[in-house]
């Protein structure tokens, strides 16, 4: 970064679409994988295509308590006119469930048993009563009727899962159904988080210093979003320190660095990326935090976050997720929204993607799509919008984004509020 550029700051600034395709084509999955045990792969991202080995259910069972039947046995019973069966006895599982029947019998079943080899049907346990030997049923039943058949959730060999699904506890439930014990995930992405500045101590700070928070915030982000963080020690305003602190990690997926990343004298990791590797952009057309750099060195993506705390999330949120995602073998869902009714006004500069924090009444719930402002909960931004106020997002509900074309938005529209806290 040359001396003219300190001087001129930033006339020209990347578009966010823009910026974070250059960072995305700087990176790729990193393609390592391990196997998991099944109660661990929560969170976990797919990284072979998983197939049933096994069909569930693996035999014919009983979809409700009743007697297991053959349907042509109840064929023309009614209330008026029972079908009378003879109440199985011989042959018993291990269970101690009835294991056969022959025609004109009928087997006591529950929810989940087994239905008895020469059994086609169930009875519902409603429409029939037992007088010692012999069972009386109501219902003409259809074979198959109240049975569920093998395969009937999952065919053997069918396909589950393809690489790159992010596993879910339903996810590893039904993984377990079918007989599996571990699964092949890749590994997490590690991601070095190094805060800079000669003025950040982690506590009882001195007139002039600051309590390191974004280093912090940054790390649990990291792991929610499914990386390993690596939390490093506060690295003074120093290019030789800075350099070997980069240097230091470029074996990690990812390097993210807090401060340090506008055009100010102590603004320095611009130049220690260029010096390493290659400063790819430099300011971004975001508010708050346009000064984010995006670099790459030895294929090690670099992410310098601004120092102010609101601006370090915003853009963490907005280039390292995506990126860390991508190296992890999958991608960024969008961030769930929920429908609101602006209170105040959001000002916004033409030109630039504004991501203003709000907070949502507890009321006014409404059906998804219902785009009625009365029925809508009210988003009111928060009155401390600087990007330095820590507060105004960790108070906050969500963000309200105003896309580039806008200059603002008018209190009363109906807005949708990201919530980017709710998911990874």
């Amino acid at each position: 970064m040359s001396h003219d550029r300190r001087e001129a700051g930033f006339k020209r600034r990347t578009r966010v679409a823009d910026a974070l395709a250059t960072l995305l084509d700087a990176v790729g999955p990193h393609g390592r994988s391990e196997t998991v045990p099944i109660d661990g792969a929560d969170d976990r991202v797919v990284a072979e295509p998983i197939d049933a080995p096994t069909p569930v259910p693996s035999y014919d069972r009983a979809a409700m308590d009743g007697y297991a039947v053959r349907a042509e046995d109840t064929f023309g019973a009614s209330d008026r006119s029972p079908a009378v069966l003879r109440a199985a006895r011989e042959g018993r599982t291990a269970a101690g469930d009835v294991d056969a029947i022959a025609p004109g019998e009928a087997a006591r079943v529950h929810t989940g048993s087994a239905v008895p080899d020469g059994a086609d049907a169930v009875v519902m346990i409603e429409r029939v009563e037992a007088v010692g030997d012999e069972v009386e049923t109501f219902d003409a039943v259809a074979a198959g009727e109240n049975v569920g058949e093998v395969g009937e959730d999952v065919a053997a060999g069918q396909r589950l899962f393809e690489p790159g699904h992010v596993l879910r506890p339903s996810d590893l439930g039904l993984l377990k159904s079918v007989g599996l014990d571990a699964v092949r995930t890749y590994e997490r992405p590690t991601v070095a988080v190094i805060p800079t500045g000669e003025e950040l101590v982690q506590s009882d700070p001195s007139p002039g210093e600051v309590i390191e928070t974004n280093g912090l915030t940054v790390s649990r982000l990291v792991e929610r979003w499914g990386g390993e963080a690596r939390y490093r020690d506060v690295v003074t305003d120093d290019e030789d320190a800075l350099a070997a602190a980069v240097e230091r990690d470029l074996d990690a997926d990812v390097i993210v660095t807090t401060g340090g990343s506008s055009v100010g004298e102590r603004d320095l990791i611009p130049e220690v990326v260029d010096d390493i590797g290659d400063v790819l952009v430099h300011g971004v057309a975001l508010k708050p935090g346009h000064p984010v750099c995006l670099g790459a060195a030895d294929g090690t993506p670099i992410v310098s976050l601004p120092g102010y705390p609101v601006a370090c999330i915003v853009n963490a949120a907005q280039f390292l997720r995506p990126a860390q995602k991508r190296i992890g073998g999958t991608t960024a869902e969008p961030f769930p929204t929920r429908r609101a009714r602006l209170e105040r006004k959001i000002p916004s500069e033409p030109g630039v993607r504004t991501f203003a924090r709000v907070t949502l009444s507890k009321g006014g719930a409404a059906s998804e799509g219902d785009d009625d402002p009365e029925a809508l909960p009210a988003a009111t931004p928060t009155r401390a919008s600087g990007s330095g106020i820590l507060s105004s997002v960790a108070l906050a509900d969500g963000w309200v984004v105003v896309p580039e074309p806008r200059e603002g938005i008018d209190a009363g529209e109906v807005v949708d509020v990201e919530l980017w806290e709710v998911t990874a």
